[in-house]
């Protein structure tokens, strides 16, 4: 089984939040799939689709973005998913809005969440895909990745979303220096 995880945090004022374009994506890969992640256990919300003869569980840990890896590892313990069938997908500080970058290892880069996530699997070694939401240094880091994306922005935002889903099938088929080599180009 694969576990693909989109971060963010639960609530209905974080909505639309720049820190929550985990969520986002991972809700457009459901959708995409025609399928609704409304399952609760753990501390997350999931689904199980079937996807080319593979079952892959899609999460959105529903404890705040910093306490993520908490609820990865619990589900990864559970339902026995190793460390190489996992995806994270979250918002990166140091891209611009309407770029994304794929890495199958790495630093927290500064992301509370993947602090949490690699103190938990006690690894950096995962595969992400990392979607720019930039960085305003006139505000303080929490009350802007907080904030909401503006209209100008989401445009931007838009077509990195729609490639989600399409990224989604490449990391079911190819390995993952295929996938990065294909679409870290684009």
């Amino acid at each position: 089984m694969k576990l693909v995880v989109g971060l963010g945090n639960v609530g209905k004022e974080y909505i639309g939040t720049r820190h929550n374009v985990g969520f986002m994506a991972i809700d457009q890969i459901a959708e995409a799939n025609g399928a609704a992640i409304n399952i609760e256990k753990f501390g997350g919300r999931y689904t199980v689709i079937n996807k080319n003869g593979e079952k892959v569980m899609l999460l959105k840990p529903e404890r705040f973005i910093n306490l993520s890896g908490e609820v990865i590892k619990k589900y990864m313990d559970y339902f026995d998913i190793k460390v190489e069938d996992l995806l994270i997908l979250c918002d990166d500080l140091d891209l611009s809005v309407g770029s994304y970058r794929l890495r199958y290892q790495g630093g927290s880069g500064g992301h509370n969440g993947l602090k949490n996530i690699e103190f938990h699997l006690k690894t950096k070694q995962y595969k992400r895909m990392k979607i720019g939401i930039s960085n305003n240094k006139n505000m303080d880091t929490k009350d802007y990745v907080l904030g909401k994306f503006k209209k100008e922005e989401k445009e931007l935002l838009k077509p990195i979303l729609d490639i989600v889903p399409e990224i989604f099938n490449a990391f079911l088929t190819m390995s993952y220096d295929n996938v990065m080599n294909h679409y870290n180009k684009k």
